[in-house]
């Protein structure tokens, strides 16, 4: 068994595409357009082209609701407002890839912090996410 694609709930794909190419450095691996506004969009490591792919995933789709709202987008906002990361991501140089995304104006609500694996950060995707930012030693 392996795990051929994550997700990760996103506002507005083009935007989304944007940040994790430009600034993150991922690059674009399948863009299918699914009829209705939606795209399967993903992302994958340059260093690992055939590796798992990160889902750029709306998360206005129908489904769900709560107080009217589709209920990803009730999720996103109560783990952001909370602090919480949606998700992680690695990096082998912690502190290099802080100062390149902080040059490109990404903003942190963590700054680097050593921890008991390694260090990490945690930064705003601009998406309706936090982001963990790790290196593990």
């Amino acid at each position: 068994m392996h795990i051929p694609v994550t997700s990760i709930l996103v506002d507005d794909q083009a935007k989304a595409l944007a940040f994790y190419t430009e600034v993150l450095g991922f690059v674009k691996k399948t863009d299918i357009d699914l009829g209705g506004g939606a795209k399967w969009l993903t992302v994958v490591s340059p260093d690992a082209p055939d590796g798992v792919e990160l889902l750029l995933e709306p998360d206005g789709n129908p489904g769900i609701r709560i107080d009217d709202k589709p209920a990803a987008q009730v999720w996103k906002k109560t783990l952001y407002d909370a602090g919480i990361p949606f998700t992680m991501l690695g990096t082998k140089e912690l502190d290099k890839d802080h100062a390149r995304m902080v040059e490109h104006g990404v903003r942190f609500t963590q700054e680097p912090t050593k921890t008991g694996f390694g260090a990490q950060a945690v930064f705003d995707d601009t998406c309706g996410n936090l982001i963990l930012l790790a290196q593990q030693d």
